[in-house]
């Protein structure tokens, strides 16, 4: 029997000790052993909850106890997770989290620590919650150069620009309405500013390349200045918003961002709606592959940790490599890659506008007083260039072919 300990009793540590005690014959069954919940931490009683027989207040209780081989950080933060991951891997027990902001802060020292005590470091939970992505990125495209990771990321912002697009309501709106349902925070500004998505992209990026993509060195941008507007123009081209985080490597560059994308119907994550996430990852060999299910939730995290936790099970005593280098990796600026951007400006005169932008495609009219184009292909730098010049831009959302 494998004992194993839950830091955090919250919406995933929940998830976990479910999983772990409701499909506990699936995993003996397929683990060859059984793996046991000796404890859960949590600074919190929980009366008349079967957890509360095996809970406990102090961590030193789980790191002191030798039996204790396994254990899932799903508390959150940096702080004290930190403090207790780290403790846990220097005595040489495998963790398993679902703690994107620890990973992307501290994963490249964590994976280094727990392969000098000759454990694990895993967390695929912390990308995409119950979607494989972690561990095809490491394992079954070891063998590929990853030249671009296109994800959506963030199921909060998702959903909203979904409802945006399918109800003609406005951001406002349906923000209301996701928090009312709990797909959203009282306090969203991590989703709908782009910064959960830019950690997560953070941490494929790192492993893409093997080393350390810093969080702040990415350009973000989120979706609070996409109106029901911009949507009345996709829809007359035929085309959606959505939040995209991208990861590219291009002649010799690396370059990694978070930003609202104008995206065409032959695009393989144009269909991805509501809550769901996807990623698509192109290596140059095996070309494109798509990862699609369920980015958040309760089970849906918890099976993704319970599966490194079996992970873990299979490898005791042993290290599972991650590559991932604490040297930092350079992130160039975006300001020369090029694309075309659909724009929004206070302006009629079509003349004037080609004068300011150059040769552009106008689309049909949506609103009084404005008019909505897509340029040629520019630089991002020609681009702002072009908009300073011209003084009167509403709106301008990168296009995604």
């Amino acid at each position: 029997m494998i004992k194993a300990a839950i830091f955090g009793y919250g919406t995933v540590g929940s998830g976990v000790y479910e999983v772990l005690t409701k499909n506990s014959a699936i995993i003996q069954n397929k683990l060859g052993d059984r793996i046991e919940v000796k404890y859960v931490l949590d600074l919190r009683d929980f009366e008349g909850d079967p957890v509360q027989q095996v809970l406990v207040h102090d961590v030193d209780t789980i790191l002191n106890d030798e039996d204790v081989k396994i254990i899932c950080e799903t508390m959150g933060g940096e702080k004290p997770a930190y403090d207790f991951t780290r403790r846990a891997l220097e005595l040489g027990k495998s963790v398993c989290t679902s703690n994107k902001e620890l990973v992307e802060k501290h994963g490249a020292e964590l994976l280094e620590i727990a392969k000098e005590h000759n454990c694990s470091y895993l967390f695929e939970a912390s990308v995409g919650g119950g979607i494989p992505i972690i561990r095809p990125l490491c394992t079954s495209l070891a063998q590929e150069h990853i030249e671009s990771i296109t994800g959506i990321l963030n199921g909060t912002t998702n959903y909203i620009l979904s409802k945006m697009e399918n109800e003609g309501a406005d951001f406002d709106t349906v923000l209301k309405r996701a928090q009312e349902k709990g797909y959203a925070e009282r306090n969203p500004e991590a989703d709908v500013c782009g910064y959960d998505a830019g950690r997560k992209i953070a941490i494929l990026a790192s492993l893409a390349y093997g080393k350390n993509v810093d969080f702040a060195d990415l350009y973000i941008e989120g979706i609070t200045q996409i109106s029901k507007t911009d949507f009345e123009y996709a829809g007359k081209l035929g085309t959606t918003i959505k939040l995209f985080a991208k990861s590219l490597c291009r002649d010799g560059k690396y370059y990694a961002m978070v930003a609202p994308f104008m995206v065409t119907q032959d695009n393989p994550l144009y269909a991805v709606q509501n809550v769901f996430n996807a990623i698509l990852v192109h290596g140059n060999m095996v070309g494109d592959t798509m990862y699609y299910g369920k980015g958040a939730g309760k089970l849906a995290t918890a099976s993704a940790v319970v599966a490194d936790v079996i992970d873990c099970a299979k490898h005791l005593g042993k290290h599972i490599p991650i590559i991932w280098d604490e040297q930092k990796l350079e992130v160039s600026p975006m300001d020369e890659f090029t694309r075309r951007f659909f724009v929004r400006v206070k302006e009629t005169d079509h003349n004037k506008i080609r004068e300011n932008f150059g040769d552009v495609e106008f689309i049909e009219h949506v609103a009084d007083g404005e008019t909505g184009f897509i340029t040629a292909e520019m630089t991002e730098k020609a681009y702002n260039e072009c908009a300073a010049k011209a003084g009167n831009v509403i709106n301008r959302i990168r296009f995604e072919s």
